[in-house]
């Protein structure tokens, strides 16, 4: 990547620098000589939940929003403006009881939004987020890949693709959990693709 990328670095984990997805996101960044970083830290600095009255702010006219209205459109728009700035998306991505973090989800709901990120077309959804590219570092403690108890991998692609974002890479460390050994195996073969990634 040259020093004209963006890189927009997105940790969702609540262990902080103990967090195994947000290290391998930032080895990952870490080796994209002169790219200009954004990092997003959603445990450190949560998006609030949406709830009734921040959905309701969204679909307000404009001309009729609330100042309080207008303080939560201009929060979503503020995120949704650092997602366009960013050329790459590196997502660092913990599974949580089978699913996302809650607090990545609270960040979807509310980038995800009609008219700044994807638009509703006669042929269906079409995604206005193009041209970028998505790095997802997906930690597990147990063994999930390629299972029905793999929520995350679809999810995540199918978000991304419908504003817009259609390469996606996933780096997988799974087994963490498991044993000291299926640890540091699963982190070195992890950290393997990474160097391969960025080299």
């Amino acid at each position: 990547m040259s020093n004209q990328t963006h890189i927009l670095q997105i940790n969702t984990s609540l262990n902080g620098e103990n967090s195994q997805s947000s290290r391998l996101a930032a080895r990952f960044v870490a080796a994209q000589n002169g790219a200009r970083v954004t990092v997003r830290d959603l445990a450190a600095e949560p998006v609030p939940h949406l709830d009734g009255a921040r959905f309701g702010a969204f679909i307000a006219k404009p001309e009729e929003r609330t100042a309080e209205q207008q303080a939560v459109v201009a929060y979503s728009d503020a995120l949704i403006a650092e997602l366009k700035r960013a050329d790459v998306i590196v997502l660092g991505l913990p599974l949580y009881n089978f699913g996302v973090p809650s607090q990545l989800k609270s960040w979807i709901d509310h980038v995800a939004r009609a008219g700044q990120t994807f638009r509703y077309t006669a042929n269906g959804p079409e995604g206005l987020v193009k041209g970028k590219k998505a790095y997802v570092f997906a930690t597990r403690g147990g063994i999930y890949a390629g299972t029905a108890l793999d929520t995350q991998t679809g999810y995540i692609r199918d978000f991304l693709r419908f504003i817009g974002i259609e390469d996606v890479e996933f780096v997988y460390a799974e087994g963490l959990a498991i044993s000291e050994e299926s640890r540091e195996g699963a982190l070195g073969k992890a950290r393997e693709q990474i160097d391969r990634l960025a080299a």
